[in-house]
């Protein structure tokens, strides 16, 4: 786990993998040097979402995102870079945020939702269609919050 800009390290980033329903399978946060270990079945197909926990102090600081259909083995590498919360994101980077968010509203209760409409509220998307669905989740987690 590596920041965008200078490539540095990012510990405390909760690491969840999912099973396609949904189901948690385990999770893990990364270490001072942003590595982390996560037991999976092998041949399983995966998705796994990168993001920070409402727990936390860094809760507020990076976007989360979101890799889907790995087929786990030995050792699937997953190195990630996250955008900082108030960055620009470049389409790729938007949609991947937008994504691990879509998850995020599935699994995640109310404890997560003050902290994703921070962090949403603050992206900078550079497509309509991506601010829409940035507008469409904020609405949502906003309601979860308020509930």
């Amino acid at each position: 786990m590596r920041t965008i800009a200078g490539d540095k390290p990012i510990s405390m980033i909760k690491v969840s993998v999912y099973r396609p329903d949904f189901t948690l399978i385990d999770h893990a946060f990364t270490d001072d040097d942003g590595s982390y270990g996560v037991d999976v079945p092998a041949g399983e197909t995966v998705t796994v979402r990168f993001d920070t926990h409402h727990s936390l102090n860094n809760a507020d600081r990076w976007q989360p995102s979101l890799v889907t259909e790995v087929i786990a083995d030995d050792a699937v590498p997953l190195d990630r870079h996250l955008v900082p919360v108030g960055q620009f994101a470049d389409t790729a980077r938007g949609i991947d945020v937008i994504a691990a968010n879509l998850l995020a509203s599935a699994v995640e209760g109310p404890e997560y939702a003050a902290h994703a409409t921070t962090r949403l509220s603050q992206i900078k998307q550079n497509t309509l269609f991506l601010q829409r669905i940035q507008a469409s989740l904020l609405e949502h987690f906003t309601e979860q919050a308020d509930a």
